[in-house]
């Protein structure tokens, strides 16, 4: 009985000792600093918060290609900006162009069998009258003349297709644009329809795509005001305010399901939203990119139905229903 109360007064001795140097230990760190910038929030009741995604003004241009090949060369770098039919990518055209060759070759010589064949339809039309041809034979000539120039077109149709498909090969600009990704390089194998291997925008306004979630996006209406904050601030520690006003461009009316915004382009999560857009000016000295999230509030407070007083809020159908239930509440006998 001795040595076990020996034994639980070590116990606890030790357990005693272990608590203290644990303590110490915690005593002797450094305290965490607050944050530099205060996180968002709101600022009365009445707003709509919504996660939005910063984009090119025109919307983020995949360039995609129309067919698969090895890319040859690339005529662009991040950055630079280009015009409407600018060359961005070449892809491998050594098939084509020898394929071409080849066509030009066979439009040469339909070229001489045309001009041979319609030289003699010519000049045996030129000897009918006297009887040296039969009429059986000076139509073969003509129908072989006839012959000779369809061969000169398809021939020269096949050279056109080819050519196009040349030109298929050189990826070009649709707009006017900033190039914001490139994501392929010399060497490299592009398949058709396959993820876009170079990025383009029009970054000199941007726009923000809002995703409000549906149990809310009733509350939405055309012309809402809004503002943004970058992700995680509102304010400077000590600064002022960093919001950036928002300019309704669009409601987009189709509800679709939301994409999770942690960098996964396939993640979904269980809630469908609707997509709201606005513009915004960049602001000065302060440097944003496309593709930055946003904390977006959306003033929903003014002239909405939910914020106006029970009496003017609620229907008059409703009105004159309750009344109905209640008359007969205060007519019973006490």
């Amino acid at each position: 009985m001795f040595k076990k109360r020996i034994l639980l007064f070590a116990l606890a001795l030790a357990g005693a000792g272990a608590a203290l140097q644990l303590t110490r230990g915690t005593a002797n760190e450094a305290p965490i600093n607050p944050p530099p910038y205060e996180p968002a929030r709101r600022d009365k009741d009445g707003l709509i918060a919504a996660a939005g995604l910063i984009e090119a003004a025109a919307e983020n241009t995949l360039l995609g290609s129309p067919t698969s090949g090895t890319v040859a060369k690339v005529h662009v770098k991040v950055w630079d900006k280009v015009k409407a039919g600018d060359p961005i990518l070449s892809l491998d055209d050594r098939d084509l162009r020898a394929q071409h060759a080849v066509q030009q070759a066979a439009v040469s010589a339909a070229e001489a069998t045309a001009e041979r064949a319609e030289d003699a339809a010519r000049r045996w039309t030129g000897i009918k009258d006297s009887g040296a041809v039969s009429a059986a034979e000076l139509l073969s000539y003509q129908m072989a003349a006839k012959e000779a120039k369809a061969k000169l077109a398809l021939a020269k149709a096949q050279l056109d297709q080819t050519a196009v498909l040349l030109d298929r090969l050189v990826l070009r600009s649709p707009i006017d644009a900033t190039v914001l990704q490139v994501g392929v390089r010399v060497g490299e194998f592009v398949a058709a329809g396959a993820k876009a291997p170079v990025v383009l925008g029009d970054i000199a306004t941007l726009q923000i795509r809002c995703d409000v979630d549906e149990q809310l996006a009733t509350r939405m209406r055309d012309g809402l005001p809004a503002k943004g904050f970058l992700k995680g601030e509102s304010t400077l520690a000590g600064g002022k305010d960093r919001s950036i006003a928002l300019k309704f461009v669009r409601i987009e009316p189709f509800v679709i399901p939301k994409t999770s915004l942690t960098g996964a382009s396939v993640e979904r999560v269980d809630t469908r939203v609707l997509q709201v857009i606005y513009r915004f000016e960049r602001p000065p000295g302060r440097a944003l990119f496309v593709g930055q999230q946003m904390d977006v509030y959306i003033d929903a407070s003014q002239n909405a139905p939910w914020n106006l007083p029970a009496s003017r809020s609620r229907p008059a159908a409703c009105r004159s229903g309750s009344a109905s239930r209640v008359a007969p509440m205060s007519a019973r006998p006490a």
